[in-house]
């Protein structure tokens, strides 16, 4: 039987880190801290996976490459950024045309649009969905689509002024490992960006044309 307050506790957690990839055993720790009994880490993770299983959200595996397993946790993308703003009481402005707002504000934007995107990237049929953690001088890949032998690394941008060269490396340094058969990558923006100030091999999208792709 299912706890109904640890449940909804750990379903706010999961609002709170929207777009990012906490790990169990740091969730536990904070569960502790406001709830009586101990949370175990495995309990967290269980809870989590039912969450997922009820599509109120998606946990997005760390990529497993050359038979070796990244090390990194599951990315938690939430279906609706509604509820997080109902569970925190906190509106995180998403329209292209928020611009003078709060910095905090700024980067919990990038985490929740990535949230979307991962959601709606994980209800594509015939693909499959990943992250890619930072390890060594391989930079942290934000979305990894996987079509039959390829993948197309994916990079949130989610601010108003993009710097090319620096905001498309990480995509270019995945491209070039010929073991990821990358044949292009995607940086997704907040609104539309030059293309001739990218990379060849980067295409960037902004995040409402990407969901209207189906």
């Amino acid at each position: 039987m299912r706890d109904e307050q640890l449940l909804g506790e750990v379903f706010r957690l999961a609002c709170r880190y929207a777009g990012q990839a906490p790990s169990p055993q740091g969730l536990a720790t904070e569960l502790r801290a406001s709830l009586p009994g101990d949370v175990g880490t495995n309990r967290v993770r269980h809870y989590l996976e039912f969450l997922d299983s009820t599509l109120l959200l998606r946990l997005i595996p760390p990529l497993e490459i050359r038979l070796k397993r990244r090390k990194g946790f599951a990315k938690i993308c939430l279906c609706d950024p509604a509820l997080r703003a109902a569970y925190l009481q906190e509106q995180v402005p998403l329209l292209p045309e928020s611009q003078d707002v709060d910095p905090h504000l700024r980067d919990l934007a990038g985490h929740v649009a990535e949230s979307v995107l991962g959601y709606f990237l994980s209800g594509i049929p015939g693909i499959e969905l990943a992250w890619a953690p930072e390890r060594g001088n391989e930079p942290e890949i934000d979305f990894v689509v996987t079509v039959g032998t390829q993948r197309i690394p994916i990079e949130v941008k989610y601010r108003n002024v993009i710097e090319p060269g620096r905001d498309a490396e990480g995509l270019r340094s995945f491209i070039d490992k010929r073991v990821h058969n990358a044949p292009f990558g995607v940086m997704v923006t907040k609104q539309d960006v030059d293309p001739s100030s990218l990379p060849p091999s980067v295409l960037a999208v902004p995040l409402p044309s990407v969901l209207m792709i189906r």
